[in-house]
């Protein structure tokens, strides 16, 4: 069986796919119709809307959310918003600061650290998880903690819980006064989920499936993913996705500003033309200077001989887009693991590290 024909053959699939990555991508949907029903519990103090900063601290998939709301929301917030992967906090964080502890297993050392910190400065904080330590933490100091189940997520991955993190987080900070999300907006968000799960899902053949012929043309190589402004969020976490999923060596560049520094780097190595390709993020609600850029870009890929894709967005506004980049690039890695025989859940080295810190010697 060639490796093409695998993504169309989903007992196949399924062989490599141990632990049902493919059964999450296809509960996007229903991931985002759980957070939202489990958010209506969540009640957060007066005090909360009077903030003047907003600090998420999270690894991993766990802060994968936060990176999509922050330029989501761009134009919106009126106050700043800071990712944070790290033990500790940065000096503004005090009492006027709402902390976000994101943790989708609740036992990331980090995340711990960098809570209890957040005590210590006063920080009014708010908590979501699945549970741990975190979740027993947020109870026992009497926090605000948004404790969501997993049932929607069978293959565990955080990455692969991304609506649970990123509606997650829409809810606590539309709770906190800081942005308008309500219930009008989470249904057309899973309105749009589930028509390009079913447009990307493994019951679309490969050549009427852009994510598969993606897979496809971009086997073998490194990928770097290009996007711009309300994309910005969705080429890290398409980046992360594919190297954890996929295996594979990958990252993403923003543009404009990669044109500011990456353009005189393509040129070296040489073997930069049979290594990498460039998947470029394009939608029609970029400035229109952006849009002319992309198009200069690929001329300047064409000239050092390094292919690229472009996957241009259907949808007509900002939020519709998130969500439609969100099953592109989540079924992309999916079939670029599978495409390469790998299994995608998997974590063989991010589990060896972990065993290692826990090793006391």
């Amino acid at each position: 069986m060639s490796s093409q024909n695998i993504l169309d053959n989903l007992a196949e699939i399924k062989k490599l796919d141990t632990k049902n990555m493919l059964g999450s991508l296809e509960a996007f949907a229903k991931q985002a119709e759980e957070i939202w029903k489990s958010g209506v519990k969540l009640k957060l103090p007066a005090n909360y809307k009077t903030v003047k900063n907003i600090a998420v601290f999270g690894m991993g998939g766990s802060a994968l959310g936060t990176h999509a709301i922050k330029v989501l929301f761009f134009n919106y917030l009126k106050i700043p918003l800071e990712i944070i992967n790290d033990y500790r906090l940065p000096a503004f964080v005090d009492n006027n600061t709402l902390v976000i502890a994101s943790s989708y297993s609740g036992n990331t050392e980090e995340v711990i650290s960098a809570f209890n910190e957040a005590r210590e400065k006063k920080a009014k904080i708010a908590v979501i998880s699945a549970g741990g330590k975190l979740a027993a933490m947020a109870e026992k100091y009497k926090i605000p903690a948004f404790i969501f189940t997993t049932d929607n997520n069978p293959c565990g991955s955080p990455r692969m819980g991304l609506c649970y993190s990123i509606f997650g987080q829409m809810i606590i900070l539309a709770k906190a006064g800081v942005l308008k999300f309500g219930a009008k907006e989470l249904k057309s968000a899973e309105e749009i989920i589930k028509k390009y799960v079913k447009l990307f899902g493994a019951g679309s053949a490969t050549p009427d499936n852009q994510a598969k012929t993606t897979a496809v043309k971009s086997f073998g190589k490194s990928v770097w993913f290009v996007g711009s402004e309300h994309l910005s969020g969705n080429i890290h976490i398409a980046s992360n996705q594919m190297n954890e999923n996929a295996k594979r060596f990958s990252g993403y560049f923003v543009l404009p500003e990669l044109n500011h520094h990456l353009l005189e780097g393509l040129a070296n190595p040489r073997t930069n033309g049979s290594d990498i390709i460039f998947i470029f993020i394009e939608s029609g609600l970029y400035d229109k200077r952006t849009r002319k850029r992309y198009k200069i870009t690929k001329q300047v890929l064409d000239k050092n001989n390094i292919e690229h894709i472009s996957y241009s967005c259907r949808e007509k506004t900002s939020l519709a887009q998130v969500c439609e980049v969100l099953a592109f690039s989540g079924y992309l890695s999916f079939y670029s693991a599978v495409h390469d025989g790998i299994d995608p859940t998997a974590i063989p080295f991010v589990d060896y590290l972990k065993r290692e810190l826990a090793n006391k010697k």
